[in-house]
């Protein structure tokens, strides 16, 4: 029943996902945990109707809400026929609120929020606090709210997104940013800008080096020349529209012998380059450039070379974040990496 309608990426990932936070709330004696972007809420269900454990899902597109309590209801008119009175008689419900986070949020206003939620009366309370793959800046949120509510007992999340990070260096106007956080490394950077991280450098970390390792042990290097279109695709997109380089394309799954029109029409399909579909496309630079495709596959190699080690400086200064403010932190790998690349929860307990 959990895993109705779950691809199998999502079912790998909420099943060891939702073992480690159950074990967070024995360990701890939290009488709740709250699930940041909690989506359609299947995380929620396992910990709430698996594990007996009230939850808290805040999701900022009401859309995603809605399907998530249409999910719930099934689920319990599901579990009414099929199952007797005594295995079910643990299930908890989860409360979904549609809620934006920000680094603005107030911990009392995220507080009286929950309170809400759960219809809690005046008095105290323990909760922890889960994420799988907040995206950006919500995984330092998500550690700043921790940090900063004297009820958040523990923190369990696996970060996603680095490149979409914010950082000194490109939005210096913001008061707090995703990286770096810890004092540490912020110290390092006010004296040497070689502490910052790239956007390409962001961005190569949420990639594993895994797959692509397998493939090209398997000489499949039909499936390797996706980037080599969408390369090409990056062309066209700065010569038309110079300031908007690193832009999000849609994901098109390669099949052999794809050709570039077709790629390039589903990848800006429903973006703001949509208008490109109608555009003279250069052929002869297009096809040189795809005649280069294993310059772009050598190039990629290398730089996924270094992409464990950029991730590894994101997570180090997240735990030395944490570790400042007097936390029990550990960092573990527990996806596999060629189901889920970004597979490091790091969980915090206040000591």
């Amino acid at each position: 029943m959990f895993m109705k309608c779950v691809k199998p990426k999502k079912s790998h990932e909420i099943k060891r996902m939702a073992a480690i936070c159950a074990r967070s709330c024995q360990q701890t004696a939290t009488n709740f945990v709250v699930d940041f972007g909690a989506g359609v809420g299947h995380l929620a269900r396992i910990l709430g109707y698996g594990y007996g454990i009230k939850v808290c899902c805040l999701e900022m597109q009401p859309a995603l809400n809605q399907q998530a309590v249409a999910i719930d209801a099934k689920l319990e008119s599901m579990a009414h026929k099929f199952l007797e009175a005594h295995e079910i008689e643990h299930f908890k419900r989860p409360a979904h609120l549609t809620q934006r986070l920000s680094s603005s949020t107030k911990p009392a206003e995220f507080i009286e929020s929950i309170r809400e939620a759960f219809q809690l009366p005046a008095g105290d309370f323990q909760f922890g606090i889960i994420g799988l793959h907040p995206c950006g800046d919500l995984g330092a949120t998500l550690m700043r709210l921790f940090l900063n509510c004297e009820q958040a007992k523990f923190l369990n999340f696996v970060g996603c997104c680095y490149q979409k990070m914010s950082t000194r260096q490109t939005q210096p106007q913001m008061e707090l940013h995703g990286y770096p956080l810890s004092s540490q490394l912020r110290r390092q950077l006010h004296c040497h800008d070689d502490c910052q991280l790239s956007y390409e450098a962001r961005e190569i970390a949420c990639h594993a080096i895994e797959v692509y390792y397998d493939r090209l042990t398997a000489d499949q290097y039909e499936y390797l020349k996706i980037h080599s279109l969408r390369a090409a695709a990056e062309r066209i997109i700065v010569h038309n529209f110079p300031d908007q380089r690193h832009s999000a394309l849609r994901n098109v799954k390669h099949s052999p012998g794809m050709s570039f029109n077709e790629y390039f029409r589903r990848a800006i399909d429903g973006t703001k380059f949509e208008a490109l579909k109608t555009t003279q496309l250069d052929n002869k630079q297009i096809e040189s450039d795809l005649l280069h495709w294993e310059r772009i596959v050598c190039f990629y190699t290398l730089r996924l070379m270094l992409a464990p080690l950029v991730e590894s400086i994101i997570l180090y200064d997240r735990a030395l974040f944490l570790l400042e403010s007097g936390c029990q932190v550990n960092i573990e790998a527990i996806f596999d990496p060629r189901i889920s690349p970004r597979n490091h929860i790091t969980s915090a307990i206040k000591s």
